[in-house]
């Protein structure tokens, strides 16, 4: 029988990664401004860039994996919108945790993740960071963890 855990990622200490918002709303923020937080998972960090995952409502985060290091099979309630920033994303659609029957994908390649359907993706030879979009709360729910 497979056992199943909610995973939050450490998204509740997660820090709003926002630079000063001008007089008029907008918000600009560099890559060096960005404040990432580690995860429970080593080698995954995660940063908050508007919204709270972890509420409902919208939000945007980007995950940074190591080299070498993957999320194991899980899934979310919700539909995820992922965008590669940099490196080779390698991604799986199913519980099995085979590397090798990943996908890459590089810079400005787009997944969605429909909600509720197990996947599992990271980083092989390369750091990757990507972003992610979605409705809140976005918990993690690992298979077989």
């Amino acid at each position: 029988m497979k056992s199943y855990r909610l995973g939050l990622l450490a998204l509740v200490v997660l820090p709003l990664a926002f630079a000063a918002v001008d007089e008029q709303g907008f918000v600009r923020l560099t890559p060096a401004e960005i404040e990432w937080v580690s995860s429970d998972r080593p080698g995954i960090d995660f940063a908050t860039l508007a919204g709270d995952p972890t509420k409902a409502g919208f939000y945007v985060i980007r995950a940074r994996f190591q080299p070498g290091v993957m999320s194991s099979p899980h899934y979310h309630p919700n539909d995820r919108h992922v965008t590669v920033i940099s490196g080779t994303w390698h991604t799986g659609t199913d519980d099995s945790f085979d590397i090798e029957k990943t996908v890459p994908l590089g810079p400005g390649s787009y997944m969605m993740h429909p909600g509720g359907k197990i996947h599992y993706d990271g980083a092989k030879d390369t750091e990757v960071i990507v972003e992610i979009k979605g409705i809140g709360p976005a918990p993690s729910i690992r298979i077989n963890d």
